[in-house]
């Protein structure tokens, strides 16, 4: 933390770590297991005044520090990784709108969406364009009213259940990156339909989907000027993959605690697991490699916090945190050995849910790609 929480912050610091043990984790195994939307946390998480963290009060919400914001998603994806991955794939759709869209935009949807009123969703990956938006097949064609939007999203995050979508589309086919422009669906919009739920190896309960658009969309829905789509989306993503990296911190945070009680209670000879000295050394690595995440992603987050560009710092926190958190949470579940293999206990469950992390929201050898421009690009004459 770059300061000492104040007492408001505190305050929702210690709500929400009340909320993830009493309400979240009992349920997470049931979420898991049933592969359930986790709808049954969304009026809480509202009355809470989670789905506005993100957002100044001027647009109905909180507000709160990127730095408390990352503490308060860890708690939550500690907990249950599906509904850290339902409230982030809101904050990217509201995020985008705060970025780019004007301020008669923000105040249709941002208000709503911050009181839990409106789900979002964020559509900007294809089924042929995913690490490289420009890509993208879907077009957003002038019409005497606004666009007409064609095209196809996929991998969408609350896709189906979202009451809005942000969309991103080529205004300009032949332009790449500098082409596209970004969007508001709603959900009852005619020619808009999704597709069922993808069947997942992990997140069982964040459900992703397909979306189809064929529909009219007005101009003012339009998230800023024509060709600005590209540079809202990046933007909104460097502000993701702090989220990621909080969510990696938390699950991480979540196995390390359940090795370090399985090492301490199992008996192996007479004597608990915890006194060997080679699972010390595994443990003391994973506390490691955790700390090292939790702190490149504070830097990250306070560099957001004082406005400063963050791109790098957030591609880094990315990138180390989701790597590690499949490096503890493997160890954490060797530690427990064919008892973490088994679905009664969580460690098989953080395992699977830790895999998307290294690919959603620009896959680690996206983040490779732009932390070794960003270096040599200060190697340039």
């Amino acid at each position: 933390m770059s300061r000492e929480l104040n007492p408001e912050e505190t305050a929702m610091i210690d709500a929400v770590h009340r909320f993830a043990d009493e309400v979240l984790a009992p349920a997470a195994a049931g979420v898991d297991e049933e592969a359930v939307f986790v709808t049954r946390h969304l009026q809480p998480m509202a009355d809470m005044g989670l789905f506005g963290i993100n957002l100044p009060d001027q647009w109905g919400g909180v507000g709160l520090r990127p730095e408390v914001m990352f503490e308060v998603v860890a708690l939550i994806a500690g907990a249950c990784g599906s509904t850290a991955s339902m409230l982030t794939a809101h904050f990217l759709a509201t995020d985008a709108i705060l970025i780019g869209g004007d301020e008669a935009l923000r105040g249709r949807y941002l208000p709503g969406a911050a009181a839990g009123k409106s789900l979002g969703a964020f559509g900007l990956t294809e089924p042929l364009a995913g690490s490289n938006p420009a890509d993208m097949m879907t077009r957003a064609d002038r019409t005497a009213d606004g666009y007409h939007l064609k095209g196809v999203k996929h991998f969408i995050s609350n896709g189906g259940a979202a009451d809005f979508i942000v969309v991103f589309a080529k205004t300009d086919m032949d332009a790449g990156h500098r082409g596209i422009s970004a969007f508001v669906v709603d959900r009852d919009t005619p020619g808009f339909s999704s597709g069922p739920a993808e069947r997942t190896m992990g997140l069982k309960g964040g459900h992703v989907f397909e979306l189809s658009f064929d529909c009219a969309v007005p101009e003012q829905n339009r998230i800023g000027e024509e060709g600005s789509g590209f540079r809202t989306a990046m933007k909104t993503l460097d502000n993701g993959r702090i989220e990621v990296a909080a969510m990696c911190v938390g699950i991480a945070e979540a196995a390390l605690d359940a090795a370090c009680r399985w090492s301490k209670d199992r008996q192996v000879g007479g004597e608990a697991i915890a006194t060997f000295q080679g699972l010390q050394w595994m443990l003391a690595d994973m506390a490691t490699d955790l700390q090292a995440s939790r702190l490149l992603a504070l830097g990250a987050a306070a560099k957001r916090g004082r406005g400063e560009r963050f791109s790098q710092e957030a591609a880094m926190a990315k990138l180390h945190a989701s790597e590690m958190a499949g490096r503890v949470t493997d160890a954490a579940l060797q530690i427990h050995g064919g008892y973490g293999y088994s679905r009664d206990m969580p460690l098989e469950r953080y395992a699977r849910d830790v895999r998307i992390m290294r690919i959603y929201e620009g896959s680690s050898e996206i983040q490779r790609n732009i932390i070794a421009r960003n270096l040599l690009a200060q190697y340039d004459d």
